[in-house]
C-alpha cells in the first residue's frame, strides 16, 4: 500500500503545483489590463481621487479571527489588508489570524504526512507548501464562485434598478430596493452601498467602494455610468438597461464558448487524470513492477519527466481552450 500512497500523494502534489502555477500564469495579465481599465475609469469618474489606501467605508463589519492581536498586526500591512480584502470577497466569515492559523497548522500537518510517506527529509519543505497553501486557494475558489454569481445575477439588479428608476424612485432609494429583494451577493453588497451612502459618504466615494469590494469590469462600468450621468445628464433608466443588455450577451456567448471548448477540457482533464490513475491500478495489479520506478534512480527520473511533461500538457491545453470574451 505504500507504492499506492505515495503515488497517490506525488499526483496530489503535482496537480496543486500544475494548478497553482496556471492560475498565476493566466490571471496576472489579466489582473494588469483590469487595473488600467479601471484606473482610467477612476479618472474619468472622478475630479480629484481621494487616497486608494485608505477606506471610506463607513458601515465596517470586521470579523475578528480567534487571535484579534494578529487581526490588528495584520491591518498594518499591505499583504494582511490583501488578505482581508480575499476573504471580504470570498464571502467568508473567518478572520484573517484563523486564516492564517489554519494555513500553518496545515503545512505542519501535510510535512508530517508527506515525509512519512516519502521517508525522505527533503519532504517537509514541499509538503508544508502544499498544505500551507490550501486555505488560501479555497478561498480563491469561493472568491471566483462569488464573484461569478455576481456577475449572473447583475443584469437582474439593473433591471430592478432601471424599473424603480422609472416608476418615479431617487436612485438612492432603487438602490436600497435591490438591496431588500436581491439574494446573495447581489443583496449584501448593494446593502453595503446603500448604507455608506445613507449615512453621509459621498455617492461617488460609495460606489467606487463597491467597484473596489467587486473588482470586475461591469460593476467599473456601472459606477462609471451612474457618475458621469449625475454630473452630465441623461435618461440613467435607459443606460442601465443598455448595460444589463451588454452584460446579458456577452454571459450569451460565454456560454457558446464553453460548449464549443467542452472537448478541449474534458481531454485536459481526462490526460490529466490518466497516469495516476493507471499507477494506482498497476499497483494492485503488478507491485514489484511499479516499485521499481521508485527504488530506482531511472525510474525516479522518468517519474519526474512525466510530472513535466504532463504539466506541460494540461498548461497548454488550457492555453489552447481559452477564449476571452
Amino acid at each position: 500500500m505504500a507504492p499506492v500512497l505515495l503515488a497517490f500523494g506525488v499526483f496530489v502534489f503535482a496537480a496543486a503545483i500544475v494548478v497553482g502555477l496556471y492560475h498565476a500564469w493566466t490571471r496576472l495579465p489579466q489582473y494588469l489590463i483590469e487595473r488600467r481599465v479601471q484606473q482610467r475609469m477612476a479618472d474619468v469618474a472622478t475630479h480629484a481621487a481621494p487616497e486608494k489606501d485608505k477606506s471610506f467605508n463607513i458601515v465596517k463589519e470586521k470579523t475578528q479571527g480567534v487571535l484579534p492581536g494578529l487581526d490588528r498586526l495584520a491591518t498594518e500591512t499591505s499583504y494582511g489588508l490583501s488578505l482581508a480584502r480575499l476573504i471580504d470577497q470570498a464571502g467568508s466569515k473567518k478572520g484573517v489570524s484563523t486564516v492564517l492559523l489554519t494555513s500553518f497548522v496545515l503545512g505542519i500537518a501535510m510535512a508530517f504526512a508527506v515525509t512519512a510517506l516519502v521517508r525522505a527529509p527533503w519532504a517537509l519543505i514541499p509538503g508544508f507548501a502544499a498544505g500551507a497553501v490550501l486555505p488560501f486557494l479555497i478561498l480563491l475558489r469561493k472568491r471566483t464562485k462569488r464573484l461569478r454569481r455576481f456577475e449572473e445575477h447583475f443584469p437582474e439588479a439593473l433591471d430592478l434598478l432601471s424599473r424603480a428608476i422609472k416608476a418615479g424612485h431617487a436612485f438612492t432609494t432603487a438602490m436600497g430596493m435591490v438591496a431588500d429583494d436581491a439574494t446573495d451577493p447581489i443583496g449584501p453588497e448593494f446593502k453595503k452601498t446603500y448604507e455608506e451612502q445613507n449615512f453621509g459618504l459621498p455617492l461617488k466615494d460609495a460606489l467606487n467602494n463597491m467597484a473596489t469590494r467587486i473588482p470586475l469590469l461591469d460593476v467599473r462600468f456601472f459606477a462609471t455610468a451612474v457618475l458621469i450621468q449625475r454630473e452630465t445628464g441623461g435618461n440613467l433608466s435607459e443606460i442601465l438597461e443598455n448595460l444589463a443588455h451588454v452584460v446579458r450577451e456577452r454571459f450569451k456567448i460565454l456560454r457558446q464558448v464553453r460548449v464549443y471548448t467542452a472537448h478541449g477540457r474534458f481531454t485536459g482533464y481526462v490526460l490529466l487524470a490518466l497516469p495516476a490513475v493507471l499507477a494506482i491500478a498497476l499497483s494492485f495489479i503488478n507491485p514489484e513492477h511499479m516499485n521499481l520506478l521508485f527504488r530506482e534512480r531511472m525510474g525516479q527520473q522518468m517519474l519526474i519527466g512525466a510530472l513535466v511533461m504532463q504539466a506541460m500538457g494540461f498548461l497548454w491545453i488550457k492555453h489552447v481552450i481559452k477564449i476571452e470574451v
